[in-house]
Order: C-alpha cells, then structure tokens, then sequence
C-alpha cells in the first residue's frame, strides 16, 4: 500500500484552529473514507493522506 499526500499544514496554526483536522473531515463527508492527518516530524507540518493500494 501506498501513501497519498494530498495537503500539507504548518504546525504552528493558532491555538484551537485545526485546519489539518477540518480539512480530513470535509474530505471523508465528501465520500474519501480514508482521509487521515498525521505528523510529519521533519518538516513540523501535519499531513492530510489516503492510503492506496499499490498495483501488484
């Protein structure tokens, strides 16, 4: 399986703003389930991804 970035935020969004978070939601109301955030250590961004299953 392959990993899809489809946004990029900076971590230092002010405090009680999630637009990494707002934006996964917006994605899995509009039909992609699998839209998650994570952390992307080396670049302190947090990162909006889909899970793809690789082509054998």
């Amino acid at each position: 399986m392959n990993t899809k970035v489809l946004e990029r935020f900076p971590a230092g969004a002010p405090r009680g703003s999630w637009p990494a978070e707002e934006y996964a939601a917006r994605l899995r109301a509009e039909g992609e389930p699998g839209a998650t955030v994570v952390m992307d250590l080396r670049s302190d961004a947090f990162l909006v991804v889909v899970r793809e299953r690789g082509k054998n």
